[in-house]
């Protein structure tokens, strides 16, 4: 059972390395403002050994419906099930299923669900993340990491980590991991089995050591307690703030 598990930890990390040539070509294609790729045109069925070798032959196409090969899935559009063996990537957007044993990317939005050891979406992603580790731009729905998880921008949602996670911007909703959790903003719960941490604090963190720069109005319950703009900013087992009056 171990070894399969590292197998699949190094076929996702090849995999994760295979696509950084083309994932670093899309975003400076995005960034540049450059057209998006074109189409040769549609299919409701791809299947092959690895992009491009797969009938139909080539990167460029959407599909609309199944999109399986052994290795290595690449498409720009796809809408409906995608599945490979190391990793499934979709140039454009994402709509349906999305699944790898390596690792799964959508370079625009995916809406729909994602599973892989691997996930990322470069721009919004909409619905199921399940990984190892997962990245994105922006996250709204319910994402379950064995890991950590990075949000490059906001999380909307329920994200739940091994290790940890991590939000750049704003988490509204629920945050939780056995070691730490860091959001910028928080607007809801922060639950962890170790240390919690963010910037603004409108909401409640739960964990051993529990730290706030500032709090707009809540809530800590841990054995170090720490919102550094209280009157009092350090407190064991509970701490909090609640604005009176204006």
């Amino acid at each position: 059972m171990n070894r399969i598990v590292k197998c699949g930890l190094f076929a996702g990390a090849l995999a994760a390395l295979a696509a950084q040539p083309v994932l670093a070509q899309e975003q400076e294609r995005e960034y540049a403002g450059a057209p998006d790729p074109k189409s040769y045109g549609y299919t409701v069925l791809m299947v092959g050994l690895a992009t491009p070798v797969s009938l139909p032959w080539d990167f460029d196409w959407d599909v609309y419906g199944l999109n399986v090969n052994l290795a290595y899935s690449d498409c720009n559009k796809m809408y409906g099930l995608e599945v490979a063996g190391l990793g499934s990537t979709a140039r454009l957007r994402m709509i349906g299923l999305q699944a790898a044993l390596g690792a799964c990317y959508a370079n625009r939005d995916a809406i729909g669900a994602q599973v892989a050891l691997a996930t990322v979406c470069n721009r919004t992603a909409y619905g199921l993340s399940v990984d190892a580790f997962g990245m994105g731009r922006e996250f709204l729905g319910f994402r379950a990491d064995l890991l950590a998880s990075m949000t490059d921008s906001s999380l909307y949602g329920l994200s739940v980590a091994g290790l940890g996670s991590a939000v750049r911007e704003d988490m509204w909703g629920w945050q939780v991991a056995l070691g730490a959790n860091f959001a910028r903003r928080v607007h809801g719960f922060q639950t962890v089995g170790i240390c919690n941490m963010t910037d603004e604090l409108r909401g409640a963190q739960i964990g051993i050591v529990n730290y706030a720069a500032t709090c707009s109005a809540g809530f800590q319950i841990g054995l170090v307690n720490l919102i550094m703009d209280n009157q009092v900013p350090f407190l064991p087992i509970f701490n909090c703030y609640f604005p009176i009056g204006d």
